[in-house]
């Protein structure tokens, strides 16, 4: 019998996905890391960091995982301990990455909403020390995960694969630190994102109407207000790279909230079930967010697309010189 089609889907779309997102994410990184886009080096910081986060996740979640699975099922990376570490190195990678984002959205809201912060706050140096305080939180907060799965088999008295294990969704213990994982992941960031968007939004458009009226609305006047047309700026590049994350994640959102709710017997992986369908698809869109990035700067920053051209001119350069 052949396979379910959201399996056969997912063999295409992830090697796809990691062809594309893997070189994006270095491009952007190496692009960034030089200083040229007109960003200030804390908004570098944060997006670097970002890059390198959804570079993570297309290592230990789709190639080491999800591609592994699906074309070398028995390689030594299925081995148990492999396995369980690379599980951890997976969440870890989602969590590093979704709160970087919401410490960037942080981040734009004081700069933009707080002024007497902003000097205080908005350096390099506490984003980079942001940074590590969530990269550091984000190992630590899965590491229990490494205890919760057990080997799916035993082959030649040898543990292969992981799966959690049942007592998992039974122990109570187990069941307190599932609910503080859903609150932390997705649920407060949501939450967080959804909030401080809300505000700088309100803020911004607050802030210019008062500007309008200081400078007399005279026509024209408000396209030659730099300070005006930074805080678009600034508002055009938060709202993309948050509203893709919430909605590239609100199907896995949405599940969460399903799961939280439902029997767990409803929940094994019939890969015709509709709920099974739609968590798997959850999975795939939420992946996709880890590429989605360095689109949206092209798409928002001039002088990123300036690096980004000069960039594949230069690549390009050894191989139309092969060609005159």
């Amino acid at each position: 019998m052949g396979q379910p089609v959201i399996i056969q889907i997912e063999n295409i779309y992830y090697p796809i996905l990691a062809t594309v997102g893997i070189p994006a994410n270095l491009v952007t990184i190496v692009i960034l890391s030089r200083g040229s886009c007109g960003l200030s080096n804390c908004i570098t910081r944060y997006l670097v960091a970002m890059a390198s986060g959804d570079l993570l996740i297309l290592i230990f979640a789709i190639i080491l995982y999800e591609i592994q699975d699906a074309y070398f099922p028995h390689s030594s990376l299925s081995y148990t301990p492999i396995c369980r570490i690379n599980i951890v190195f997976l969440l870890a990678s989602y969590d590093f990455s979704i709160w970087l984002t919401v410490a960037f959205t942080f981040d734009r809201f004081i700069a933009i909403c707080c002024q007497k912060l902003r000097t205080k706050y908005c350096t390099e140096k506490t984003a980079a020390v942001v940074v590590a305080v969530v990269c550091f939180f984000s190992a630590l907060e899965n590491i229990p995960f490494y205890f919760a799965v057990e080997p799916r088999e035993i082959i030649d008295n040898e543990p292969w694969s992981c799966h959690m294990k049942s007592s998992f969704y039974t122990l109570p213990i187990w069941v307190a630190f599932l609910w503080l994982e859903n609150i932390l992941t997705p649920f407060l960031p949501f939450l967080l994102i959804l909030t401080l968007n809300a505000l700088t939004i309100r803020h911004i458009v607050l802030a210019n109407r008062v500007r309008r009226g200081l400078r007399g609305n005279k026509d024209g006047e408000n396209h030659n207000d730099p300070e005006m047309e930074n805080r678009r700026r600034s508002m055009i590049l938060l709202l993309a790279i948050s509203g893709s994350f919430i909605l590239l994640w609100m199907v896995s959102f949405i599940f969460y909230i399903y799961v939280q709710f439902a029997d767990t017997q409803l929940l094994d992986a019939n890969y015709n079930d509709p709920f099974t369908i739609m968590e798997q698809s959850g999975y795939m869109l939420r992946s996709l967010s880890s590429c989605t990035n360095t689109f949206i700067y092209a798409a928002s920053q001039s002088k990123f697309r300036d690096e980004l051209k000069n960039m594949i001119i230069r690549l390009l350069a050894p191989i139309t010189c092969l060609f005159k």
